[in-house]
């Protein structure tokens, strides 16, 4: 007896003792775990005193007789702990009897099943979605075979796919799809037997519906077993595949067609490449293009067609890297053909991806530019040409119009200044006539004095305008000249005027820096500015000086003196032809000196001006090649 005491005491699962109206008189150590009560607690109380709804004693009054007419019962509710909470119970009673055979009470068993519960709630949960599933898919045929082949569910897509209702069809032997040859050939018992050795049967083939059409299906035929490893039946799902196989042929087509043309095309070179950039197709404008017929170059690398350089670069592999990264690589550059040649090519290439999108190679289309580029190459020259000869062309009208506007004023002035000596001769010539009719010779020859004179003003004139148009002609030399030997050349010219004036000149000397210009222009031009600077002064000891910089190639010259000077008005004029600002028997001359300095420093691309206030001298200032140094071979005249 304290054996079986003890036995019981070490079991892991709740055992309890009740008399025969379901007291309890004994529980083992595992109950009180189990429940949470004291011992002394549970003792004589009845057994729905564990139970969730303790108040119900009904169904444990139910439970204890089904127990002795049955001899053991095994039943499954909520019980309670002492703390309230509430778990899944799995209960056994079974009768204990005396020797003699009277009912002495029941031995009872209490197991906690909750997590085992929640599993098989959920095992059932996830089954009724499935079915759920299953039932309400339409683009599939899903359904089960016994397994004999008969069918035994039938969901909503197998009712469109077939035209067949459940009640139509559960039961019958799924061989009903099948079209007459496939039945005489057995087909069906072959892909169930397939299936139970294989475990899997598939295929795709002609089925038929319940109106007697045929469709083109993918079947998927699977064999299902038991825990204990029994063929309990088969899983078939059938996808209606006709569209599909209509647009695979459509596109089969489609591509053919697609490859006949790129094979034919021949102004592009049109290839494909693998995802390691080795060629797999050749068009014919590609044999045409870069000379390799396709058993020479199909399998190799597309880097045969670039130079040494850009392999040694990396550029093909570069190349690939961008099209995968943003889908295209395109580009103009030299490419080699067969012979070694070379030619200029755009390039396009973009990265192919299948339906999953993984790569799995690139189209490579190109196109030889060489000899558009050579034509663009030409119009880009012609038009780089005949930018520079319109450049030129403006250059040549500004200077036509500023050379008939300088011609327009010449003339004006010329014709009044030749007219005046002329005008000077007529009167005479007619006061001579009239004094020889009258018999007048005392006068004659004061008249014929002051015609020569006249006479001789023309002729300086003329001189002067001669002088003043050979400026702009003949080619300008570009002499580089040494400044210190260029004015003692100059003082060595003027050295009558400046000796017989006691004039006194000076210079920076400017060792090693030269002058750049017509020498013959150049010397013109500082003897008339300086002859100026002698002639102007009033009777006052001429003092002369002469200051020279460069800055940025800009040849800055100025000459000063301390001459008589003069007024604003009078320095905006004083630079046009024959224009004088005193009388002729003060200060003799044709007023062409600095006209003719003007046009020596415009032929040089410089500027000349004057600062003067009338009896503080004057400082003229000209500037040599402000807009570069430009040679011209001029043949204007004026």
């Amino acid at each position: 007896m304290d054996s079986a005491k003890s036995l019981l005491e070490g079991l892991a699962e709740a055992v309890l003792k009740l008399d025969t109206f379901g007291n309890i008189l004994y529980c083992n150590p595992a109950t009180l775990t189990l429940t949470g009560f004291d011992h002394a607690v549970l003792l004589e109380k009845p057994l729905h005193y564990l139970t969730f709804d303790h108040t119900d004693n009904l169904k444990t009054s139910y439970e204890l007789s089904a127990a002795v007419s049955k001899g053991k019962v095994t039943y499954q509710a909520w019980n309670r702990r002492v703390d309230g909470a509430k778990y899944w119970a799995e209960t056994t009673l079974a009768p204990l009897y005396e020797a003699d055979g009277r009912h002495k009470g029941f031995a009872c068993m209490i197991r906690d099943i909750t997590e085992r519960k929640h599993e098989e709630v959920a095992l059932r949960e996830s089954e009724e979605r499935f079915r759920l599933l299953v039932e309400g898919v339409q683009d599939y045929s899903i359904y089960m075979l016994d397994a004999e082949g008969n069918i035994v569910t039938w969901n909503e897509g197998g009712q469109q796919l077939t035209g067949y209702f459940s009640s139509e069809i559960i039961g019958k032997h799924f061989s009903i799809f099948y079209n007459a040859h496939d039945l005489l050939s057995n087909k069906p018992a072959i892909e169930l037997e397939t299936a139970r050795n294989v475990g899997k049967y598939e295929e795709e083939g002609w089925r038929v519906k319940k109106n007697g059409s045929v469709f083109w299906a993918s079947i998927v035929l699977t064999a299902l077993y038991n825990d204990e490893n029994k063929l309990i039946g088969f899983s078939k799902v059938t996808k209606d595949l006709t569209e599909q196989n209509r647009e695979k042929a459509a596109i089969r087509q489609s591509e053919e067609r697609y490859r006949l043309l790129v094979e034919q095309v021949t102004d592009y070179a049109i290839f494909m490449l693998d995802e390691k950039g080795r060629i797999v197709s050749w068009n014919e404008g590609a044999k045409r293009i870069k000379g390799y017929m396709p058993h020479e170059v199909i399998g190799k690398y597309f880097s045969i067609f670039y130079p040494e350089d850009e392999i040694f670069n990396g550029k093909p592999a570069y190349e690939l890297k961008v099209a995968r990264q943003v889908g295209k690589y395109e580009e103009e550059g030299w490419r080699i053909r067969k012979d070694g040649s070379r030619f200029w090519a755009n390039v396009v290439i973009t990265a192919v991806y299948n339906q999953d999108r993984n790569l799995v190679g690139f189209s490579k289309v190109t196109r030889d530019l060489t000899e558009r580029k050579k034509a663009e190459q030409i119009a880009q020259d012609n038009s780089e040409k005949y930018r520079q000869i319109a450049r030129e062309m403006e250059v040549i009208n500004a200077e036509l119009s500023r050379t008939n506007n300088d011609l327009e004023q010449f003339t004006s002035i010329v014709s009044h200044d030749l007219q005046e000596p002329l005008r000077t001769v007529k009167s005479f010539l007619h006061l001579i006539n009239d004094r020889i009719a009258k018999g007048k010779l005392d006068e004659i020859g004061q008249y014929v004095s002051k015609s020569t004179l006249a006479a001789n003003r023309m002729k300086e004139l003329i001189a002067n305008v001669l002088n003043y148009s050979q400026v702009n002609k003949g080619k300008l030399n570009a002499d580089e000249l040494p400044v210190d030997e260029f004015f003692e050349h100059i003082l060595l010219n003027l050295k009558g005027s400046l000796d017989a004036t006691d004039t006194v000149i000076s210079f920076e000397r400017q060792e090693g820096k030269v002058i750049k210009g017509d020498k013959v222009q150049l010397m013109q031009l500082f003897q008339n500015l300086i002859s100026n600077a002698i002639k102007f002064t009033n009777g006052r000891q001429p003092i002369i000086k002469i200051t020279h910089s460069d800055q940025n190639g800009v040849n800055h010259y100025s000459i000063s003196d301390n001459g008589i000077g003069m007024d604003s008005a009078s320095t905006a004029k004083i630079f046009d032809p024959f224009r004088r600002l005193h009388e002729a028997r003060n200060y003799p001359g044709a007023g062409m000196g600095l006209a003719i300095c003007k046009k020596v420093v415009e032929r040089h691309n410089g500027r000349i001006w004057v600062e003067s206030q009338p009896g503080n001298g004057s400082t003229f200032h000209f500037t040599l090649w402000e807009t570069g140094q430009q040679l011209l071979t001029s043949n204007e005249s004026i």
